[in-house]
């Protein structure tokens, strides 16, 4: 590993924006010779780099890059490429300037859409750059991208010894490149696996083990896990996969967290029955169970509202001309606005997905944690306050029919504490499959907060054409669209339903109510419609 062939160089970049250079304490350092180049920084030489991270290796003449990945004290892993350099072509130009006192010329390729630029000298008769590009041209000084981007050489110094023996101390890891890539990409954020291709369907033979909860006839499952602690800067995925295995329809589907920070919650109905729950009544005639907020009862935070295709890979074997099916459905999306209700805890995570089909859906669920420069979310507090959809559909609990009178949907609630900068994470979808249901009607959502209207839309989404290829078990009309084609309150098969973020402002401690109105249709014969609405309220403390 040690660099002793020939004069060995150590040349120092810094990097540039739209012509502003930017100071950086953790530049990029080659060490090169005629026999290698080494691409590495200044953090790395002094042992100080956070994990993962990278050292790349071009050996010569072969131009054979090697890629070492240090995912962490005890691993790493390496990879070889032959090829890509080779296959590199750039245009000549006549171009030529000084760098850092020696004599560069210019070069250009194109690289996915981007015009590169590599400043070149043959001044040291030795070949190498802060890249693998151009390493067949000269040493690379500078390398501009699209006129506004720019890496460049700030110092060359000749050196005796490098160190890299002591960098790549350990024997690595060899792999392909693909296997390399992947290993390195997750080393980046941290995995917590939640459900493994596990079967969400209606059956009664459909049991509980020591680690995964089956409720409601095997249409909803739940598992507790360990999130660690989770700090300012860090954001949370959840990711779903879903394919049919036997249910050919499109179905309503929520991944949910239970708060147990009451006397009771969502966990006593499940286990003990849905009567078990609060009761919400607003004079319709029906109660409903478990949807509200009260002082000993909190109920689901809905994590993702999302729905199933028609016959997602079970069912493509139903051909068409010019369709080739996805074999899966993904869902992923970012919750971080919720962490305050993870971080550092045990938690119950569930999906439900509403079938009556023995075969059901197959799933699997991952929650991931990656530290981030992109900071969206600062709220601190995430109160649940309602979620009407029936999760415990397949046990009892009630539809969400309660808009279909003035009063709509009323919580009650109490802050402890002022809360700044407060938010309504509200979403909703419309339903009834019939010509004349909420599902295939636009009907305006109205909340109000205290008695003020705070908010008021349609939601409605008309791009549910654009994933006919995850549905091919959807039926066809005469008129020749597709039934997972046409237009609906908020959802589409193969979809999730983003959350709206209603902005309030700043709450005083004490009582607060909000109301939910929705002009539900009325039903025809056994048909009726309903309204699935969750709301978190967001804010800090």
């Amino acid at each position: 590993m040690i660099l002793n062939f020939s004069q060995t160089y150590e040349i120092t970049y810094g990097n540039s924006s739209n012509g502003k250079v930017i100071q950086s304490t953790n530049p990029t350092i080659v060490w090169v010779n005629k026999a290698k180049n080494y691409i590495l920084n200044k953090r790395t030489i002094e042992r100080s780099n956070d994990y993962p991270f990278e050292i790349t290796k071009i050996e010569k003449p072969t131009n054979t890059i090697v890629s070492y990945a240090f995912l962490n004290p005890e691993k790493i892993i390496s990879t070889s490429d032959n090829e890509s350099i080779a296959k590199q072509n750039f245009e000549m130009t006549s171009e030529t300037k000084k760098i850092v006192g020696y004599n560069c010329k210019k070069a250009v390729t194109k690289i996915n859409s981007n015009t590169i630029e590599v400043w070149y000298t043959n001044d040291l008769k030795i070949k190498g750059g802060p890249s693998t590009l151009g390493q067949n041209l000269g040493l690379v000084l500078e390398v501009t991208r699209n006129g506004n981007s720019s890496q460049f050489a700030t110092s060359i110094k000749k050196v005796k010894k490098t160190g890299t023996e002591k960098i790549i101390s350990q024997t690595p890891t060899e792999m392909d490149i693909l296997s390399y890539k992947d290993l390195l990409w997750k080393s980046r954020f941290i995995t917590i696996p939640i459900f493994n291709n596990e079967i969400i369907n209606f059956s009664e033979d459909s049991k509980s083990n020591d680690s995964i909860k089956r409720f409601a006839n095997g249409t909803v499952i739940l598992r507790k896990i360990k999130v660690p602690e989770i700090s300012i800067g860090e954001n949370i995925f959840i990711e779903l996969k879903q394919q049919s295995n036997g249910d050919a329809y499109d179905r309503t589907g929520t991944v949910f967290m239970i708060p147990e920070d009451k006397k009771k919650s969502f966990l006593d109905g499940l286990k003990n029955g849905v009567k078990t729950l609060p009761i919400y009544d607003n004079d319709n005639g029906k109660i409903y169970q478990g949807v509200i907020a009260t002082n000993q009862y909190l109920p689901p935070i809905e994590l993702m509202r999302f729905f199933t295709a028609f016959g997602t890979e079970k069912f493509n074997y139903l051909q068409l001309k010019d369709k080739t099916w996805q074999t899966i459905t993904p869902f992923r999306q970012d919750i971080t606005e919720l962490k305050s209700n993870f971080s550092n805890k045990e938690i119950w995570i569930g999906i439900f997905i509403g079938n009556y089909d023995k075969g059901g859906h197959k799933v699997s669920l991952d929650l991931t944690i990656h530290k981030s420069d992109q900071t969206v979310y600062s709220n601190n507090k995430a109160l649940p306050l309602f979620n009407t959809t029936n999760i415990m559909e397949m046990a009892g609990q009630e539809y969400a029919t309660m808009f279909n009178n003035e009063k709509g949907l009323v919580v009650e609630f109490t802050l402890k504490k002022d809360l700044r900068e407060v938010q309504l994470r509200y979403i909703t979808t419309g339903h009834g499959g019939w010509e004349s249901g909420d599902e295939f009607v636009p009907k305006t959502n109205t909340l109000f907060l205290d008695n003020k209207q705070i908010f008021s839309f349609v939601p409605w989404r008309t791009d549910c054409g654009s994933y006919r290829l995850y549905n091919p078990a959807s039926g066809n009309f005469p008129d020749g669209l597709s039934s997972s084609d046409l237009s609906r309150s908020n959802w589409c098969p193969g979809t999730i339903t983003n959350p709206n973020f209603i902005k309030i402002g700043d709450l005083k401690a004490g009582k607060h109510r909000i109301n939910v109105v929705i002009p539900q249709g009325k039903p025809e014969g056994n048909s009726f419609s309903a309204w699935n609405v969750s709301g978190v309220l967001l804010g800090i403390e």
